[in-house]
């Protein structure tokens, strides 16, 4: 019961009545910005030095150089605060409004730039994959910006995220995978799962495997297989068997202990043979073409079945309709 951490605890910051002698030696960062976000670094800088100000670090803005610096001084009392002044200051440089990357000098709160320039060659892959990281109107990062409480913030070649510890752990899972070709949406449904769990009293402490879903990556590929493919043979320490030399053919047929003489009439011979077969191929050839082909048997004639009763009535009507139209034409 000791181990365990009661819900909505929060660990305690440090007060200047903590530490009224200031850090023992001075310490300094300095961070370049991009020239596109001078003009607002110049907007917000004055805000930036009042809030830093607060905590007794000194800041300086360089707009020659490009460069933004933050030190201690002597009455600086809480020593991790030049590391989230630190963190500030990069944020600024990674296109982060002021207003949100302020947040990270809270003590629960805390930031992470992720580099995704180099996790793909191709360029062209590498855009598709930071847009379905984005989604249609920037969908996908608000459902994980809720999920998560994080601001994230894509720009260039880095991914901002600012939130408590656990948040920033989700969402550079979620960052490394969709830039290795693993859709956000899986790890969103993860997500939303786990949230619904933790809120059951009941199922808050035990394993959560079987309720999580597996997805089976179907990684088919696009190339086209050969139409004959090669079997490798099993691998052999010992070497091929050494083949035969005309000679040990000759001895195996006993060619090799034939007279000169022999061996002649032995291949005129053979070639008597090919010939006589060649002469009766091309004789066989010729007598095609004198062979009458197939007469298909003619089809039967249907036999006109006669009526055995006759209508004399209608024959006496056809007899007297033909004598009439001959009396008209005459």
């Amino acid at each position: 019961e000791l181990l365990e951490v009661p819900d909505g605890w929060k660990e305690p910051g440090i007060a200047k009545e903590q530490n009224p002698h200031g850090v023992v030696s001075e310490s300094s960062f300095a961070t370049l910005f991009p020239k596109y976000r001078e003009n607002y670094i110049n907007e917000c800088w004055p805000l930036v030095k009042k809030t830093l100000g607060d905590h007794n670090i000194k800041a300086e803005l360089d707009l020659v150089e490009g460069s933004m610096t933050v030190r201690t001084t002597k009455k600086t009392w809480d020593p991790y605060i030049i590391i989230k002044a630190r963190d500030l200051l990069k944020l600024l440089a990674r296109s982060v409004p002021y207003e949100q990357a302020v947040r990270v000098l809270e003590d629960d709160t805390a930031c992470d730039i992720i580099k995704i320039g180099s996790l793909t060659r191709n360029k062209e892959r590498f855009v598709k994959r930071r847009q379905r990281l984005i989604g249609p109107n920037g969908s996908t990062l608000k459902a994980i910006e809720i999920l998560t409480d994080c601001y994230i913030l894509v720009q260039g070649n880095t991914v901002s995220a600012l939130g408590p510890y656990k948040g920033l752990r989700e969402v550079r899972k979620i960052v490394e995978d969709t830039m290795k070709n693993i859709h956000p949406i899986y790890n969103i449904k993860t997500l939303m799962i786990k949230k619904e769990l933790a809120k059951d009293p009941e199922l808050r402490n035990e394993n959560w495997e079987r309720f999580i879903p597996k997805f089976k990556s179907k990684n088919i590929s696009k190339r086209k297989q050969p139409k004959k493919k090669r079997v490798k043979k099993p691998y052999t320490p010992f070497p091929p068997p050494q083949p035969e030399s005309k000679v040990d053919k000759e001895l195996a047929s006993g060619e090799y202990f034939l007279k000169p003489h022999q061996k002649k009439a032995k291949i005129q011979q053979e070639k008597k043979e090919k010939q006589l077969k060649a002469v009766q191929k091309s004789q066989e050839k010729r007598a095609k073409a004198f062979v009458a082909p197939k007469e298909d048997a003619a089809p039967p004639k249907k036999k006109q079945k006669v009526s055995e009763a006759v209508n004399v009535e209608e024959l006496k009507k056809k007899i007297k309709k033909s004598q009439k139209k001959k009396l008209g034409k005459s």
